[in-house]
């Protein structure tokens, strides 16, 4: 399935999950969060470092440099630092609704849409390897033709790249509220642990799930994390995206990932530490242990034991896209 028809589909049975939840599980669209942990899978964090972090914003800024492009009339494909992990594109043609599509090793195809005369960052998510990208204007009617078709070879040298800048699921920079607050939020932080810690209580504790947007929301949607900020309110990608764009701040890879919630499609973020190496699933922090938890179900979960019997041992969750 292509991920714009995915974007639709995660806002629609966003909806449906948590409808299915509510009657299943009592879950209520309310900003008070839950402190409880879930014991899908624990982390032991006895070994992790406490004697200190920087705590200071590490905003990664993409750069189309200009030195190696590949390109046709209307699209420019910047891949000078691909082996940060990401490339630029920028279409300039005249076409309302354009479209680009990228397969890397992994042989899942991405589909992105992309608005005229603006620098779009698409992150490698596959890693180092042959990447086959195509990109098609629309002739109407639904029917579009293809306006670029290219390949490239890349050896990503900074595995966490596609985790740590922005991209435009994840779009964030340094004067973006959200890293503002993150830097405010893990001031004290002693490790990267209890840096996710404190963000995550942050936003499961301040963002409910926004019903109407997730009803209304249409085909292209993109999320804003200021605007989350703002609202304190939106669907699953949008708290994702918020906890993906403050962490990436901070300098912690993390992961946005799209996929299924059983037989729903959902949005939810997995992180990387050097002490545990990637943990699946956004975590809490128990006093001991780190557990793996969904922010979106946390945020508006009232009933602990039925979310438990939900996520199970993790296996409810499978991920289709990472970005």
């Amino acid at each position: 399935m292509k991920t714009d028809n995915i974007i639709k589909l995660i806002s629609y049975r966003c909806v449906t999950v948590f409808a299915v939840l509510v009657s299943l599980f009592s879950l209520t669209a309310c900003g008070s969060g839950s402190s409880a942990a879930i014991s899908v899978a624990s982390v032991d964090v006895s070994s992790s470092a406490t004697d200190g972090r920087s705590n200071a914003t590490v905003v990664l800024t993409p750069v189309a440099s200009g030195n190696s492009l590949l390109s046709s009339d209307n699209m420019t494909v910047d891949i000078s630092n691909a082996s940060e992990g990401y490339i630029i594109i920028r279409y300039s043609g005249d076409s309302e609704k354009t479209k680009f599509q990228i397969t890397g090793p992994s042989q899942v195809t991405y589909t992105y849409n992309i608005a005229a005369s603006e620098d779009v960052v698409i992150p490698l998510s596959s890693g180092s390897g042959s990447y086959m990208l195509t990109a098609y204007e629309s002739i109407g009617n639904d029917q579009y033709a293809a306006c670029f078709s290219d390949e490239f070879n890349v050896n990503i040298t900074n595995e966490f790249g596609p985790f740590l800048y922005p991209n435009q699921y994840v779009d964030f920079n340094e004067n973006t509220k959200a890293v503002t607050k993150a830097k405010e939020l893990v001031s004290s932080a002693s490790c990267d642990l209890e840096a996710v810690g404190l963000i995550y209580d942050f936003v499961i504790n301040n963002v409910t799930y926004d019903q109407e947007e997730a009803k209304t929301v249409e085909t292209n949607y993109l999320p804003d994390v200021d605007e989350v900020m703002d609202t304190g309110k939106g669907i699953c990608f949008d708290y994702a995206s918020l906890m993906a764009a403050m962490l990436r701040s901070q300098g912690i890879p993390t992961r946005l990932e799209i996929g299924y919630a059983k037989d729903a499609y959902h949005a939810w973020i997995s992180v990387y530490t050097k002490d545990q190496g990637w943990i699946g699933g956004v975590i809490q922090f128990d006093g001991s242990n780190w557990t793996l938890m969904d922010p979106t179900l946390a945020s508006n979960s009232k009933d602990i034991s039925k979310i438990k019997s939900f996520i199970g041992d993790g296996s409810s969750y499978t991920v289709k896209y990472m970005y």
